[in-house]
C-alpha cells in the first residue's frame, strides 16, 4: 500500500513539471531614449524587481545609431540566459538594431518608441501629420565637443507640453533640467535590419503623444505586427506617469501573451 501510494505522488509530480519545463525568468532591459536617463524606468524597475526579475537600465549613449547599437548590443552580450528588451522612444531604434542576431533575446517590448524598418529615420519617421510636435525651434541645438558635431536638448519651456504633459510639473521640471543631450546623428542615421521580423514585439502607445507623435507610433506598431497597448490620455513618458499599465506589458511579453 505504501509503494502504490509512494508511485501515486511520483506520477503526480510528473504531470505536475513535465519534462523540459523551463521556470527561468529572463533578465529585462530597459533602454531610455533621448532627452532622458534610465531613472525614468525607476518605477518600472521597482514593480519588476518586486517580482523577482533581474532588471539592467544602461545609459543609452545617444550619439547615433550604429555606436548606440554597438554599446547596446555589448551589454546584452554579457547577460546569461533569455532576454526582454525593452526600449523608450529613440530606445526603440537601439533595441531594433541590437537584438537582431541575438538568439537570447525572445520579446522586443516598445514603450511610445520608435519602430524602424530597414533604412527609416528618426526624422522620417517623426512626421506632424502623425502627431509629432518636437520640431527644431523646440530644440536647444549646441556643438557637442567634436569637430563640426551637434546635440541637442528639449528646450525647458517646450519640455512638458511636449514631452511629458501628464506628469505633475515639479518632476516635469527636473526631468528637463536633468536631459541628457542627444546628437544629431540619432537623426539621420538609418536605421539597419530590425530584430521585430524575427522576434515577437509588444507596444505600450499613449494617446496623447507630442513627440513622436501617437500617430506615428500606431502606424509602425502595426507595420511590426506589434500587440499594441493604448493608453488614454497618456503622454510621451508613459514608463513614468504610470508605471503600472507599463509593467503589465513588460510581463505579456515576459509570458508570451
Amino acid at each position: 500500500m505504501k509503494r502504490l501510494l509512494l508511485a501515486a505522488i511520483f506520477a503526480f509530480a510528473l504531470l505536475a513539471a513535465p519534462a523540459g519545463a523551463k521556470t527561468t525568468k529572463p533578465t529585462i532591459v530597459l533602454v531610455h531614449g533621448a532627452f532622458a536617463d534610465a531613472s525614468g524606468w525607476n518605477g518600472v524597475t521597482e514593480r519588476l524587481q518586486d517580482k523577482g526579475y533581474t532588471v539592467l537600465a544602461p545609459a543609452n549613449p545617444l550619439r547615433g545609431v550604429s555606436a548606440d547599437a554597438a554599446y547596446l548590443k555589448n551589454v546584452l552580450s554579457h547577460v546569461k540566459g533569455p532576454i526582454v528588451l525593452v526600449g523608450h522612444s529613440y530606445g526603440g531604434v537601439a533595441i531594433t538594431n541590437a537584438a537582431t542576431g541575438n538568439p537570447n533575446v525572445k520579446a522586443l517590448v516598445y514603450v511610445a518608441a520608435f519602430v524602424p524598418a530597414q533604412g527609416d529615420t528618426v526624422q522620417t519617421l517623426s512626421t506632424p501629420e502623425g502627431g509629432a510636435q518636437l520640431g527644431p525651434d523646440k530644440l536647444d541645438i549646441v556643438p557637442d565637443g567634436t569637430p563640426e558635431g551637434l546635440e541637442a536638448t528639449i528646450k525647458v519651456s517646450a519640455f512638458r507640453d511636449v514631452f511629458a504633459a501628464d506628469v505633475p510639473r515639479k518632476l516635469a521640471a527636473v526631468m528637463a533640467a536633468s536631459q541628457r543631450p542627444a546628437s544629431l546623428v540619432t537623426l539621420g542615421e538609418p536605421s539597419g535590419a530590425p530584430a521585430w521580423l524575427s522576434i515577437p514585439s509588444w507596444a505600450v502607445v499613449p494617446t496623447k503623444d507630442n513627440t513622436i507623435g501617437t500617430g506615428n507610433l500606431r502606424t509602425m506598431a502595426k507595420r511590426a505586427k506589434a500587440k499594441i497597448t493604448e493608453v488614454k490620455g497618456a503622454s510621451h513618458v508613459v514608463m513614468v506617469s504610470q508605471p503600472g499599465v507599463t509593467t503589465d506589458v513588460i510581463l505579456r511579453a515576459v509570458k508570451g501573451k
